[in-house]
């Protein structure tokens, strides 16, 4: 059902079954697919581009162009996965020159007052949670879960899996599967409870518990730790995966956490 109280341009692209709602605008450059709610008061802008079976509620904004002083109105584009949900006044900007795109993926939820700037790539099942303000150029990878509040730093890396506490600030490389809190952001764990929802067995979880501990809580720098996991850690997709995006952290990584604070958590 398309509302009369609705504006969309007539060169606009909606699949079957798409729903728009009273006081929304739609740009011609725009692609709806089936079964997608957009709620009332979305602006959906030129360059968006939007799955199947999502919803869009109030407020929210797909495709402004990006907050960047280098954008010279090159023709890019925001994409939304199918069954993604984006809550009230989640913006989404489009891309520049660097990617062409900004991009979230699919069955993601976005809570609201959630900025994804522009060239980002949000991968598949993540959860970033409420006021969450995502700077130019992240990635982050499927299932990760983003807290509340946290702000994320241009170019910097999430890794699949990982959970970051709510109200963090991110100004270094996540590497995948690993809890991150505190301030400044540290190494945590390892997000051992969303591996097992996810179907992980106890063998796989403590390989990765294994790769960490020697990483962060081994008294070795990087370089040292990563010779050695692949000397001990049996070969596995999960521990070449880690290595991999931690030996392509051009940033670098977050660290471990202090020694003091490690004698306190044993002597717990």
């Amino acid at each position: 059902m398309l509302s009369p109280l609705a504006s969309i341009h007539p060169d606009a692209r909606l699949a079957e079954g798409v729903t728009v709602d009273p006081f929304t605008t739609i740009a011609a450059d725009v692609e709806i697919g089936e079964g997608t709610w957009i709620g009332p008061n979305v602006t959906i802008m030129n360059g968006a581009r939007i799955g199947a079976h999502c919803q869009i509620f109030p407020g929210a904004v797909v495709a402004g162009i990006p907050q960047d002083l280098k954008f010279a109105g090159e023709q890019t584009t925001a994409h939304v996965g199918d069954y993604t949900v984006l809550r009230e006044y989640v913006t989404v900007n489009r891309g520049t020159v660097d990617r062409g795109e900004t991009r979230v993926g699919a069955h993601c939820l976005l809570q609201a007052y959630v900025h994804v700037a522009h060239d980002c790539l949000i991968g598949d099942h993540c959860v970033i949670s409420g006021a969450t303000q995502i700077a130019g150029h992240v990635s982050i990878g499927d299932w990760a879960i983003v807290g509340g509040g946290t702000l994320v730093q241009q170019f910097v890396n999430i890794g699949a899996h990982a959970f970051i506490g709510g109200g963090s600030l991110v100004r270094k490389d996540v590497p995948p599967y690993v809890k991150a809190a505190r301030e400044p952001l540290t190494y945590a764990g390892i997000n051992s409870v969303g591996l097992r929802r996810r179907g992980y067995d106890d063998e796989q979880v403590y390989a990765i518990q294994n790769l960490y501990r020697l990483l962060y809580l081994g008294g070795l720098n990087t370089q040292e730790a990563l010779a050695r996991i692949e000397v001990e850690v049996p070969a596995s997709t999960e521990r070449d995966f880690a290595v991999d995006f931690i030996r392509a952290a051009s940033r670098g990584i977050i660290k471990g956490p202090s020694k003091r604070k490690r004698d306190e958590e044993e002597g717990e």
